[in-house]
């Protein structure tokens, strides 16, 4: 019975989103259309080093050429957590020429940045005497570099969108996406160094530059799939520890796919 209701379902949602299009399609079209989304990202991010200040303590020094990796989250049950609790990500624009295709965004993505688990060279100066060593960097050991609960890109982009295909009853379109954008990074900062222990929490923590690609196929006007390909680069700085400040900088590579909903809106076309 319950099978049976689903198939029903989905086929009046169909049926709903036909009668839509088929009505859409007999009036004079929108000028600006506007659309949002929600998906979900993998990111393998760039080595880099992470600078430690705490002039209280007399240390200065440097975690060289470390390696992070994120946490997806969906691939461990995707249904039976929170919908926020993955790498997800959120898109909202507005095409303010549908004709030329040119568009305004706002981009976040949920991402997830860990230094844990390795060897990890530090260089610089700790108790005000120079070190150049070789730490294990682990919780156990006292070490840990969280951006967990996010490092958080939020980007306003520029969109350029390019029609590459159209079925003849317009009910399935395929098109090309090209974003840029700059923004703040919000991040969730957790770590510890030498088993001291920073206040966790979110901050302002500095800027990101992101390009994006996308493939985004239309289905009856209104709903959508879309698969992209980003690079971003994240400079962080100010972020809190234990009686000091870190910077830290990287560079991202994510592949995101998402569900999103497209709607028209403003005046109609004039003749």
């Amino acid at each position: 019975m319950k099978k049976q209701l689903k198939a029903l379902s989905i086929l009046l949602i169909v049926l709903l989103l036909h009668f839509i299009a088929f009505a859409q399609n007999n009036k004079k079209e929108r000028t600006r259309e506007f659309y949002f989304s929600w998906g979900y990202n993998k990111e393998w991010y760039t080595n880099s080093n992470v600078k430690i200040s705490q002039p209280g303590l007399g240390n200065e020094y440097n975690f060289v050429g470390i390696k992070g990796h994120d946490h997806p989250g969906w691939d461990e049950g995707l249904f039976k957590i929170p919908l926020s609790i993955p790498q997800y990500n959120y898109r909202f624009g507005l095409f303010v020429n549908k004709k030329k295709g040119i568009a305004f965004e706002i981009n976040f993505d949920h991402t997830k940045y860990i230094f844990a688990d390795q060897s990890a060279r530090i260089k610089g100066a700790i108790n005000n005497r120079a070190v150049d060593s070789i730490v294990h960097f682990s919780a156990a050991n006292g070490f840990h570099y969280y951006l967990n609960n996010g490092a958080n890109f939020l980007l306003f982009n520029i969109v350029k969108r390019w029609q590459w295909y159209a079925s003849n009853n317009k009910h399935i379109k395929i098109d090309f996406l090209g974003k840029a954008g700059i923004g703040p990074v919000i991040p969730h900062v957790e770590n510890a160094f030498f088993g001291q222990a920073n206040q966790p929490g979110f901050q302002l923590g500095g800027w990101n530059i992101g390009i994006e690609t996308a493939i985004r196929t239309t289905f009856f006007n209104y709903v959508f799939l879309e698969y992209s390909n980003k690079l971003d680069y994240a400079r962080y700085s100010n972020l809190k520890v234990f009686e000091g400040r870190a910077k830290h900088a990287f560079g991202t590579y994510e592949m995101v796919a998402s569900l999103g909903f497209s709607f028209p809106v403003g005046a109609r076309e004039k003749n």
